[in-house]
């Protein structure tokens, strides 16, 4: 099945239809060339909003704070301090989600300036608790956040009965004002604690979605690459058997293709600034350029497919053993996951998932 919602429609497909998913594309088309001047702009006016905000947010609300502290109006940051000092652990047990925020007629337009369709391969029980493991991050992690943190690509339509929250930086939500915006977007820390809440006190029905391969996985993405970090990553199978939540691979075909990157060789001065600033703050800054201004990305289709779930046991203490057989099964579904759909997502059949 197949969610997309242009212009508010919710589209099905059967999996593996050649013949109709072309129709699709063939419709999709169409109705891409018959996009109002008004339309467009909207779209990229909502993109737009989306980039600044990923990329300046965070750096003006914390000098905006710090500015308020040295005039007439200082009482007002002073208090948020005192809010925020207060409030400081509301993102890891459960955020702060709105509902008019996750709403927005301005999450339309951004899924709609790609487009970012969510298909799904397989039943998720409402009755279970999941790990999604998304694949790439690419640059801004653009389909992941409109498909998992917005109702516009039809997530609740597809999955009934789950209620899905993405992962993102823990060190964001320590941010003024930046942390309240996305909350309020249904976003929480990719901690242990925030993870370990949801998948605990927050009873059946949850999916989680972590973008496994982080800031070292953006610093492969470049158009046309398919390159996930994975295989020494298992902290997520880990948490996944303590609480008995099953792992599902989750593939975000062209996501990749949104910017093209400059990217540094081993051992050049630039990747070794990339890599200190990563250990540093937790995130590796990007050297990259779109269309329109530079920054913003291309219109390219972005197809996230959620793979079929691996049943994982309950274990309070998996062993070492454990984890390695679960991470090994995990990363034999994404393998297949990624064959069997890349060629209705738009790519080749010579096209391979590098997995390091």
């Amino acid at each position: 099945q197949v969610a997309s919602f242009p212009e508010g429609r919710l589209r099905s497909t059967s999996r593996g239809a050649d013949q109709h998913s072309n129709q699709f594309c063939m419709i999709e088309n169409k109705m891409t060339k018959e996009k109002t001047q008004r339309k467009h702009f909207l779209e990229t006016l909502s993109v737009l909003h989306w980039v600044l905000t990923f990329l300046f947010f965070g750096l003006t609300c914390s000098i905006l704070m710090v500015y308020l502290m040295f005039t007439s109006l200082w009482p007002l940051s002073a208090l948020y301090f005192v809010w925020l000092v207060l409030d400081w652990d509301t993102p890891e047990r459960g955020g702060r989600k709105i509902h008019i925020v996750r709403n927005w007629k301005t999450w339309d337009h951004f899924r709609d300036y790609f487009p970012v369709k969510l298909v799904k391969t397989a039943e998720l029980n409402p009755n279970k608790n999941y790990v999604l493991g998304c694949h790439p991050h690419g640059i801004m992690s653009c389909g992941a956040f409109s498909a998992f943190s917005t109702k516009s690509c039809g997530f609740a339509e597809l999955f009934p009965g789950l209620r899905c929250r993405l992962a993102i930086l823990a060190g964001l939500f320590r941010i003024p004002l930046m942390r309240e915006y996305i909350m309020g977007a249904g976003l929480l820390p990719v901690s242990k604690a925030s993870l370990e809440h949801l998948l605990s006190k927050s009873g059946k029905g949850n999916a989680v979605v972590i973008v496994v391969g982080g800031a070292a996985e953006s610093l492969a993405s470049s158009p046309g690459v398919n390159t996930v970090v994975v295989r020494n990553r298992k902290g997520f199978v880990r948490l996944a058997l303590q609480y008995g939540a099953d792992l599902v691979p989750v593939y975000s075909f062209g996501e990749n293709d949104l910017f093209q990157q400059v990217t540094f060789s081993e051992g050049s001065f630039g990747r070794k600034l990339q890599d200190l600033i990563k250990k540093i703050m937790g995130f590796s800054p990007c050297v990259f350029v779109g269309e329109h201004f530079l920054i913003m990305p291309y219109r390219h289709p972005v197809t996230i497919v959620v793979g079929n779930p691996i049943a994982v046991p309950l274990r309070i203490t998996p062993t070492e053993e454990e984890v390695d057989h679960y991470h090994g099964l995990y990363m034999e579904g994404l393998s297949n996951l990624f064959q069997e759909q890349k060629v209705s997502c738009g790519l080749s059949e010579s096209h391979r998932l590098e997995i390091i």
